[in-house]
């Protein structure tokens, strides 16, 4: 027997022992260490021995909750099968980088109280000096659990019912009130049948996937299913596909994969970044399901990619847009497989009343949504308007509730939270309980349109962030910026999301204030704190910032003032700038020079740390390929090519700025960058006609020429 279907099984761990022993040899996970060259692999028979192994070293702290601080890999399957095993709750999480603040991190630990992490010996490493400066990380059994000794003693599972909790997914929740969500063993089994049956999986199933694994997306999916299907999953780390995204297409072309996705953003990025020549020899002939979840979908990329990949056997009816959160495990709704996305106009002016009129697709006054598909099975969702709690009619747009086996059961220690969110009633029928999910949507012949958020979280590439988090960031980057008093909020510009921020100045700082430095301390501020790129710095007039009666920030009207330009501005900086009809964006490299530079210098730094080994480059006398490919992905051989050519478009005192710090880390390195962007870039840049400059300047930018020969 191959395949099972595990329909009365309990938990996970019943079916990862039935593969164990029924298909110890078959291989269930292979690495791809960077993207393309295999460095590891297990069995279901080697991964189900090895938790065990590591469930008898944990069984003493049974019922207690542990970190899971691991790179995607083995290392954090086997830690987190061996925690199911063990009846300890695991908490995956992100391990901090160096120089990144721990404040989320701490925050998390604050409200699960766990009482050990668990981590592999050099990210041990790197984080041990770190933890002793915090009291509550302090406290903390650490565990290196590629150190354990494999000796399986005599391991006896503990009991565990469809109620038991198996894991807490935090979800980004707004600063000092994280909220981790509680997945029980039965909330896996039911999503794990709905991702099966909307996807039409079996036996033959071979999945690809370059998500974070202490994401939900990552976990449900990439990680758990193909244990569920007994079938095989070829991993690489997110930032092997971030760098170069042709990768994620190669491994689906070299394995055969059949089913792939992630968030929106990743196919805009296979668009933007994979060139015509990478297409050779690619076969996406075998890719039948391309998922596409967990952030807005947009019309436009879903054609923009089927037009780009057609040519490598892409078949657009494979593109499935979904819907889910970490409430209700991951999955919620889903098209029909093998039918293509349902793609529906709405007229804007109606919609900015919740109203919903159909409207012509390519109509001037149309939003255009694609729909998320669906429920399957048991799951019943609906739409509520959130301020009555009762039912909308279909013409109205209102809140998302949802109703399944897979809602959890609520956040961890929030009672009161939970209660609310998790138990929520529709008055005017009765009918609960309901999760209310915080999106807005509409359904139409079944199928759902999301809409919206009915609070202020802002999706960039895929992530939640809440502007709470980046507004205290961003009263905190400079003295000259009021508290409680500012806005953060998404604009979609060219397709994407990007962030816009605004701030009150301090009346004493108006006349004294430095723009540029201002607006250089918001930017690296929130890059550090929450790896995000602004797109606009807005500060504002002291007492010009919308608020309601009660003093609550209107983020809403901040927005809408902004675009329509009534905003109290005392300083400004954006990364374009529209022209006079708002139409096509023109750069403004004065003003984006420095914060440019600044971001550069900042990942320079962080880099030189962690990837340059000067005395390795002498011994060998030659520059490591990576280093050549990341320096192109960075921009630092086009330094001072223009952004439309692809470059940063530094000024002569940036550019000085960037070379001194490389000077600092690397003399080879810096002869290399400089002599590429004075000989090789800047005599096209004075004497190359337009023609010759759009030909040869993308290519010497990015460095593209120079990295494939590396």
């Amino acid at each position: 027997m191959t395949y099972l279907t595990p329909m009365s099984y309990n938990s996970l761990l019943e079916i990862l022992t039935y593969r164990a022993q029924y298909q110890p040899d078959k291989q269930a996970y292979i690495f791809l260490r960077d993207g393309e060259i295999e460095s590891d692999n297990v069995t279901y028979g080697k991964l189900d021995k090895r938790a065990r192994v590591e469930a008898a070293h944990l069984k003493s702290f049974k019922g207690e909750r542990a970190l899971l601080l691991y790179n995607s890999g083995i290392d954090f399957i086997a830690a987190f099968f061996g925690c199911l095993y063990a009846g300890v709750i695991a908490i995956p999480v992100y391990p901090p980088k160096r120089n990144q603040k721990l404040s989320r991190l701490l925050s998390i630990v604050n409200d699960a109280q766990p009482k050990l992490a668990l981590t592999t010996q050099s990210i041990l490493a790197d984080i041990e000096k770190r933890w002793t400066s915090y009291a509550e990380l302090a406290q903390l059994s650490l565990i290196s659990t590629d150190k354990i000794e494999r000796n399986l003693q005599d391991f006896l599972p503990h009991c565990i019912t469809p109620d038991s909790l198996a894991f807490l997914q935090y979800t980004s929740g707004s600063t000092g009130n994280p909220k981790g969500v509680m997945v029980t063993h039965g909330n896996i089994i039911h999503n794990q049948q709905l991702i099966e049956t909307a996807f039409a999986h079996n036996e033959k199933t071979i999945s690809v996937g370059w998500l974070p694994l202490f994401h939900d997306m990552g976990l449900i999916w990439q990680m758990i299913h193909p244990i569920y299907l007994g079938t095989q999953c070829i991993m690489m780390p997110p930032v092997a596909f971030l760098q170069k995204p042709i990768r994620w297409l190669k491994a689906i072309s070299k394995y055969g994969a059949t089913t792939s996705g992630g968030p929106n953003f990743a196919y805009d990025l296979c668009v933007s970044k994979i060139y015509q020549e990478d297409l050779v020899n690619l076969d996406l002939s075998s890719w039948d399901l391309a998922f596409n979840g967990a952030e807005p979908l947009r019309a436009k990329t879903l054609e923009q990619f089927a037009n780009k990949f057609t040519a490598c056997g892409f078949n657009h009816k494979a593109f499935y847009p979904c819907y889910g959160m970490a409430e209700t495990t991951l999955f919620t709704t889903g098209i029909n497989k093998n039918q293509s996305p349902v793609i529906q106009g709405v007229k804007a002016t109606d919609l900015e009343k919740n109203l919903i009129l159909e409207a012509e697709i390519n109509c001037l006054d149309s939003r255009v949504f694609v729909g998320c598909g669906h429920p399957y099975m048991d799951t019943k969702v609906v739409i509520v308007n959130p301020d009555t709690l009762t039912s909308c009619s279909p013409e109205q747009v209102g809140e998302i509730w949802v109703s399944s086996e897979s809602v959890t059961a609520g956040y961890w220690n929030q009672p009161q939270v939970t209660q609310k969110t998790f138990q929520a009633y529709i008055k005017d029928t009765g009918e609960g309980p309901f999760l209310r999910t915080g999106d807005l949507g509409f359904l139409n012949n079944g199928e759902l349109f999301v809409t919206g958020r009915l609070k202020d979280v802002i999706i960039i590439r895929g992530r939640n962030y809440y502007p709470q988090d980046i507004e205290l960031t961003i009263e905190r980057s400079h003295l000259s910026l009021r508290s409680n008093c500012s806005a953060a909020f998404s604009v979609e510009i060219e397709a994407q999301e990007c962030l816009i921020v605004a701030c009150e100045v301090e009346r004493t700082h108006l006349r004294k204030m430095n723009t540029s430095e201002v607006v250089s301390a918001v930017r690296n501020s929130i890059w550090t704190e929450h790896e995000l790129k602004v797109y606009g710095v807005l500060l504002l007039k002291t007492g010009s910032i919308p608020k309601t009666s009660s003093g609550k920030i209107q983020r809403h009207a901040c927005r809408k003032d902004w675009l329509n330009k009534q905003l109290n501005l005392v300083g400004e900086w954006t990364l374009k700038d529209l022209d006079s009809n708002g139409n096509k964006p023109l750069i403004n490299q004065d003003t984006a020079s420095k914060p440019r530079a600044d971001e550069l210098l900042e990942w320079l730094r962080n880099y030189s740390c962690e990837r340059i080994n000067s005395r390795l480059i002498d011994e060998r006398r030659c520059i490591p390929p990576h280093i050549v490919l990341d320096f192109g992905n960075r921009g630092l051989f086009g330094l001072q090519v223009p952004p439309e050519y692809g470059g940063l478009g530094l000024n002569n005192v940036d550019t000085l700025r960037v070379i001194e710090q490389l000077g600092a880390i690397d003399q080879t390195l810096t002869l290399f960058v400089g002599n590429h962007n004075v000989l090789g870039v800047r005599p096209i840049l004075k004497y190359a006609s337009q023609t010759q400059k759009q030909q040869l300047l993308p290519k010497l930018a990015t460095g593209r020429e120079i990295a494939a020969y590396a």
